[in-house]
């Protein structure tokens, strides 16, 4: 009797059956190891590097600021050159003519595809989130208020995973040397695409990724309100499903058991249901004041304002901003003080600039916001101011010289029309146009003051207040009086400004 005779026989189920999950483990380990996404790590990391670090640390230390940064530009930058990288993967079988060696194996061929996408999807987020990371961690250290907003983050993420699945499938469909880049110029094509709809406020347009919260400003949410997510976890759920349905499309197009193909129906059914829901979602949202409210998701409570407690300068009227631009407080004081240390404890001038939030709405045929500008009122008066939606310094080519300007040609023309009035009558005391009407004697005394104190407080030209005539008897008389010292200039308004500002002053009777 030979030895092979003698050996035992084995009896159980074949060890491929029992060593399934093992198997997907070890591919998954191998895909990781040679995968195209880590060869590219360092592209995207440079790319990172100059389309988000780069601007996110130009702006103040907002976490509102920078979360939008992160969820636009980096996505911007990433989707497609991901997706390129991912269709390249997607096509590696195809370019090799190794699909049929593939279909073979053990391992169905709908589970090496999720391997392969799976170790493709895990690089990108690795350089996704280890940008977050570097981006949020700075914000830690320098911001004054606030908190890292996660559902930028977390849109971010689904879009990585879409882009991703996306890119694999049209790789694995269309197997060529050309997919990878065809595909990541589409993808562009169609985040530009998108980003042009949402500015000519298409509803649907809403569930793009690049879109935060509308039309708003970036930092006019998240600040005196808080974030409202309603719209992120919209688009969470469309990118989400739009993932799970590209890839239970392709387990229904590979060759797999009955289990197989009904997981792969299931997945697509679920992911094009989740995907119909954000579409059906966005269509129901509007913009409100503080970010896009989606009536079935949307929480009451975030519409509670967030209490905080302001910084404010020392001053005779003081400016107080919300904590969160304490970096600004100087150059907003700088900006005011010269003027309100002129008007201060006159009738009517305000005892404190108050920030305030800056959104309203109107009907619009463009995007149904407008910015609110500084306004006066109260008892005792205050400005109440909003920066939102102003360029701020380090933003573009912004220095702190031109923030200071434009905030001087806003606020004092405002506060000197409030206080001293004159603006744009004619002899008949009527509304009319102060360059085809001469303004009646009073009106004038009352525009040079204007001028006077504008010029005092170094407001630039055509900022709203009237100008003179160069070498008229009104540009003299506001001339001299600009040159009074402040102590004089104040002692005469204190004592003057009431007949003044009814009209019971002509230019004669100015100092």
């Amino acid at each position: 009797m030979t030895a092979a005779t003698d050996a035992p026989v084995r009896h159980g189920p074949p060890r491929a059956a029992s060593t399934g999950p093992l198997t997907a483990a070890r591919l998954l380990r191998i895909e990781l190891r040679r995968n195209a996404m880590l060869w590219m790590l360092p592209l995207l990391a440079a790319l990172f590097w100059f389309s988000t670090y780069r601007p996110s640390m130009a702006l103040p230390p907002w976490w509102n600021l920078r979360g939008t940064l992160l969820q636009q530009q980096a996505l911007l930058g990433f989707a497609p050159l991901m997706a390129g990288v991912a269709a390249w993967m997607g096509s590696r079988e195809g370019r090799r003519g190794t699909a049929d060696l593939v279909g073979v194996t053990a391992l169905p061929r709908w589970a090496g595809q999720l391997a392969t996408w799976a170790a493709t999807t895990c690089w990108a987020m690795v350089a996704y989130l280890g940008g977050v990371a570097v981006v949020y961690g700075i914000t830690a250290r320098q911001a004054t208020w606030g908190g890292p907003l996660g559902w930028p983050v977390a849109v971010g993420a689904a879009m990585v995973a879409a882009s991703c699945a996306l890119g694999f499938a049209a790789g694995t469909l269309v197997p060529s040397r050309f997919s990878a880049p065809l595909v990541a110029v589409t993808v562009f094509l169609a985040l530009a695409a998108g980003a042009i709809a949402i500015e000519h406020n298409s509803t649907y347009a809403q569930i793009w990724p690049l879109n935060v919260q509308g039309a708003l400003p970036p930092d006019t949410f998240g600040t005196f309100s808080p974030y409202l997510p309603d719209l992120a976890i919209t688009q969470v759920l469309f990118l989400a499903g739009l993932a799970a349905a590209v890839l239970g499309a392709l387990g229904l197009r590979a060759a797999g058991g009955r289990w197989l193909r009904c997981a792969a129906a299931v997945a697509a059914a679920a992911g094009l249901a989740a995907a119909g829901t954000g579409v059906g979602l966005a269509g129901t949202a509007r913009p409100e004041a503080h970010g896009i409210v989606i009536p079935t998701l949307h929480d009451t409570a975030n519409d509670k304002p967030i209490a905080y407690t302001p910084v404010c300068s020392q001053a005779a009227v003081p400016v107080c901003l919300h904590p969160a631009y304490r970096s600004l407080l100087p150059a907003v004081t700088a900006a005011l003080d010269p003027l309100l240390s002129e008007v201060a404890g006159l009738p009517g001038a305000p005892v404190r600039v108050w920030q305030v939030a800056s959104t309203h709405l109107q009907q619009r045929p463009h995007n149904g916001i407008e910015l609110s500008g500084p306004v006066i009122g109260g008892s005792p008066p205050v400005v109440s101011l909003p920066l939102s939606g102003m360029a701020l310094p380090g933003e573009g080519h912004t220095t702190a010289a031109e923030f200071i300007r434009q905030l001087r040609s806003q606020v004092p023309p405002m506060l000197l029309n409030t206080l001293i009035g004159g603006d744009q009558l004619d002899t008949n005391g009527q509304q009319g146009s102060r360059s085809a009407r001469q303004p009646s004697p009073s009106v004038l005394a009352q525009q040079v003051i204007k001028a006077a104190l504008a010029q005092v407080a170094g407001v630039p030209p055509d900022s709203g207040v009237p100008p003179l005539p160069p070498g008229s008897p009104a540009d003299a008389a506001a001339k001299r009086f600009a040159a009074l010292p402040a102590a004089a200039r104040h002692a005469w308004l204190v004592d003057h400004l009431t007949r003044l500002r009814a009209g019971q002053i002509t230019l004669g009777e100015l100092p």
